[in-house]
């Protein structure tokens, strides 16, 4: 469950108090602008955008970018669905990339998946896990394109110094219950680049016909209506102020709770692309069947059970399926587009032995100190039946 409490009421009580709660009738004194000026300074970019949810962040930011009839944009084969839905929307296809131990995209995939038609590389930063920046962006670099990082799952989590949303050149976040601050739905489009703002802007609020708080020097475009009320931005407001605690309460959880699966004969810790920044751990083992031993835990789960995480579970996109039929991207693409599930065994492989753990972001001390002592039994138990000794 997302903390929620006395903050969040306040600032609902405020907004209803005051009677407006269109975010734009309270102009820069609202919550909603507050919140994006403080998020803004918080991960260290230039703009953000707060939209009504994370799939329209990722959509906007793609409309903001001009992707569209005839791109393909590169996505990993695990990450929630809406990242390969994003492309479509805009006209353009996926094209799916098998990810790497940490879970994240696989920079050698991508550099095999790209084409002379290939417009943007879409890293997801999965659970808080993040991707190979450094690796990601000079394979962009050097071959042209466009970075869109999904930072969704993955809210103000530090990459070597920065954070992830603002080092590709723009970021989306969400704020779905289950992420890292919430208000139930919502989300953010991030960008240093201010043409790119402009357009996210109009594409957001209906092109910004009836609105005269966006001067801007981009030709007016139709788009569609991704705002959100003063209500949310009152709600995220006063989750940000929860979000540097959580992540530092990660933090210092990763190392013990890691330390169970480490020297172990049959899993161990996957490898994460900050060490220094870990705040989310998942266990690889050695064959399916102990990950799925272990996910039965409480306080695990294996990944390949994760649904629509995983892109054999994607019908839409697998099928090529449009909600239109003469709306398909794939009409307009320069070359045939396959997803063939044992393109992507890798994925599946890595998937189907791992699980993720939780660190208890939530958990008071003592709940959980059992919790590590209900992993420890759980994967030494394992290890006996592995070895047919007590490790």
């Amino acid at each position: 469950m997302p903390a929620v409490g006395i903050r969040e009421l306040a600032n609902l009580s405020m907004v209803i108090a005051r009677g407006e709660l269109l975010r734009y009738a309270c102009g820069k004194n609202g919550y909603t602008a507050r919140f994006e000026d403080r998020l803004a300074r918080l991960i260290g970019v230039k703009h953000v955008l707060t939209v009504n949810s994370g799939s329209n962040a990722l959509i906007a930011a793609m409309a903001a970018a001009g992707i569209g009839p005839g791109d393909e944009v590169l996505v990993p084969a695990y990450t929630w669905v809406s990242t390969a839905l994003a492309p479509m929307a805009v006209g353009a296809v996926p094209v799916l990339v098998n990810i790497d131990a940490s879970l994240t995209i696989d920079p050698q995939d991508i550099e095999r998946k790209i084409t002379p038609f290939t417009r943007a590389i879409v890293p997801v930063h999965m659970q808080n896990a993040v991707c190979n920046m450094d690796a990601i962006m000079a394979i962009a670099r050097r071959h042209g394109l466009l970075v869109i990082e999904d930072a969704c799952q993955a809210v103000g989590v530090p990459y070597k110094g920065r954070r992830v949303g603002c080092i590709g050149d723009l970021g989306a976040f969400s704020f779905n219950h289950h992420k890292n601050i919430t208000a139930g739905e919502g989300g953010a489009v991030l960008t240093n680049d201010d043409r790119y703002f402009e357009r996210a802007r109009m594409f957001h609020d209906p092109g910004a016909f009836i609105r005269d708080h966006a001067p801007t020097s981009e030709p007016l475009f139709s788009g569609l209506n991704c705002r959100v009320s003063e209500l949310t931005g009152a709600v995220l407001d006063a989750q940000l102020g929860r979000l540097e605690p959580l992540l530092k309460t990660l933090r210092a959880r990763y190392p013990g709770v890691a330390d169970i699966f480490s020297d172990r004969p049959h899993c161990r810790p996957s490898p994460h692309n900050d060490p220094e920044n870990a705040v989310a751990l998942s266990v690889i083992f050695d064959n399916p069947e102990e990950a799925r031993i272990f996910g039965q835990t409480r306080g695990a789960g294996r990944l390949i059970e994760t649904g629509r995480h995983v892109f054999s579970n994607w019908e839409a996109v697998l099928c090529k399926r449009s909600f239109h039929p003469r709306m398909n991207p794939h009409q307009w693409a320069h070359r045939e587009i396959t997803y063939h599930v044992e393109d992507y065994r890798a994925t599946l492989d890595i998937l189907s032995r791992t699980c993720r753990v939780s660190l208890g972001a939530q958990y008071p001390a003592p709940v959980m100190a059992l919790q590590k002592r209900t992993l420890r039994a759980a994967v030494t138990r394992l290890s006996a039946q592995t070895n047919g000794v007590l490790a």
